[in-house]
């Protein structure tokens, strides 16, 4: 079955740094666009950053640029946020999501988040 789990979230300072991993399984992940959004107390589920099945022409929400990196490895199956210059408003829960459209369908698959606190 498909499987998205995320890892790496944790507790940290301001100004520290996190990697997330989102290790896939059960489908095509060299297919897919792979994608991390966030979602904070409160608020909606907002973008944060997303590679392409190919591994180029990358794409970050603007409260993120300069400071997250997303890369992937297709023979491992995994997807990573490189997350630096972390601030309190980067608290959040993180998920990874896969998506593919093919065919007239839509191909949508979520992890179950991990947390990130950013607090001294």
């Amino acid at each position: 079955q498909v499987q998205l789990v995320e890892s790496g979230g944790g507790l940290v300072q301001p100004g520290g740094s996190l990697r997330l991993s989102c290790a896939a399984s059960g489908f095509t992940f060299s297919s897919y666009v792979m994608r991390w959004y966030r979602q904070a107390p409160g608020k909606e589920r907002e973008l944060v950053a997303l590679i392409p099945a190919a591994g180029s022409m990358t794409n970050y929400g603007d409260s993120v640029k300069g400071r997250f990196t997303i890369s992937r490895d297709n023979a491992k199956n995994t997807v990573f946020l490189q997350m630096n210059s972390l601030k309190s408003e980067d608290t959040a829960v993180y998920y990874c999501n896969a998506f593919r459209r093919a065919t007239g369908r839509e191909y949508d698959y979520w992890g179950q988040g991990t947390q990130v606190t950013v607090s001294s």
